[in-house]
């Protein structure tokens, strides 16, 4: 039994662990429950505090500021709508061909966030609308979630897909066509609809294997009546699905024209748009913070600097805030001013644009 109500809120409200390139982990994922507020304290409320229960409520506080709920940024708002898009198109007969997303952007964009939470949402909704169980009596598994690594070889690639699911296959010596077929088979049996494959950045697609790996989605499309979602750093520059990229290879042209690009872009202050976005986009991070001496406009009033120190990466942004506010709480500020962000170390995306 916990001794006050913040271990308690703490108890109930851990850092999820979850892998979620597991079946497992990706549905604890999907069916977490969003983590439920406490009241900031004032300092008169703090000041009676004995040590453990101060250590308690900023530990409470540490996980809440630290996980902060998703924000409806403007690139996750179009991106969602041009998934939309594809999977409304995508809903056909089986043997007809469908079109896959490529989300593509540099570091700290937020591109796996992005397909992470489309495809919670869109795991969520078939499982509302058809239940957890398929007409066979399988457990319904409406998406998947993956990703590669580097040197993965073909084989590898299906083995990582049947590891989603938990098949003992993933770790049995098997022809790279057997593990595709019982790849096949789980996507198949549980219904599978849609499957995010992440970090493709990391194959090199002017090495066989990567050429190899570029056209095995083809197959799978082929195979599978499921919408993919390719996620990567520079996709682009990489010629990933370029139809340029193997010459006359008739393979990467039809892959090519099976994909929609979904390209994340970093927030843009040089118009004034742009800035009241920026300035909106803070403003709504400020409601969530949990500091004792936060205000009403304690980010937008330092909406240049802070720009500045993220270059408007989604990902530093939350990950200056978070360390900001482990600093505001450790220092006592209780609130991010400049002094804080001058304390707050940047991630490597953030400190290479302030330097250069």
């Amino acid at each position: 039994m916990t001794s006050n109500q913040w271990a308690q809120w703490c108890h109930d409200n851990p850092v999820a662990r979850d892998v979620i390139t597991t079946r497992g982990g990706w549905t604890n994922y999907v069916h977490r429950p969003p983590r439920e507020p406490f009241e900031t304290l004032t300092h008169r409320e703090m000041d009676p505090l004995d040590e453990d229960e101060l250590d308690d409520y900023n530990a409470a506080r540490t996980i809440w500021n630290s996980n902060l709920p998703t924000v409806k940024t403007q690139q996750l708002t179009r991106a969602f709508s041009i998934m939309d898009q594809v999977m409304a198109s995508n809903v056909r007969d089986s043997e007809q061909q469908r079109t896959n997303i490529v989300i593509d952007a540099a570091p700290g964009l937020g591109k796996t966030t992005i397909a992470q939470r489309y495809a919670r949402q869109f795991h969520r909704g078939i499982e509302r609308r058809h239940g957890t169980r398929t007409a066979t009596g399988n457990l319904r598994v409406p998406a998947a979630f993956f990703s590669v690594k580097g040197a993965t070889t073909l084989k590898g690639l299906n083995q990582r897909l049947l590891n989603f699911y938990g098949h003992p296959a993933a770790k049995a010596t098997m022809t790279s066509q057997r593990l595709e077929d019982l790849a096949v088979d789980c996507v198949a049996s549980c219904e599978t609809r849609l499957i995010v494959i992440d970090e493709l950045h990391f194959v090199d697609f002017r090495h066989r294997n990567g050429i190899e790996l570029s056209n095995h989605p083809k197959s799978w499309s082929n195979d599978m009546p499921v919408t993919f979602i390719y996620v990567g750093v520079n996709l682009r520059a990489k010629r990933f699905f370029d139809e340029g990229m193997a010459g006359d290879n008739i393979t990467y042209t039809q892959t090519s024209s099976r994909s929609v690009r979904c390209d994340v872009v970093p927030h843009d202050i040089s118009t004034t748009p742009g800035f009241r976005a920026w300035v909106d986009l803070l403003t709504t991070f400020e409601t969530h913070l949990m500091l004792c001496d936060h205000h009403p406009g304690m980010l937008a009033e330092q909406a240049n600097d802070i720009y500045r120190r993220t270059h408007g990466r989604i990902g530093s942004l939350t990950g200056l805030l978070n360390r900001a506010c482990q600093v505001a709480i450790a220092t006592g500020a209780e609130a991010i001013t400049p002094d804080v962000l001058d304390q707050v170390v940047l991630d490597r995306a953030a400190a290479t644009s302030l330097a250069s």
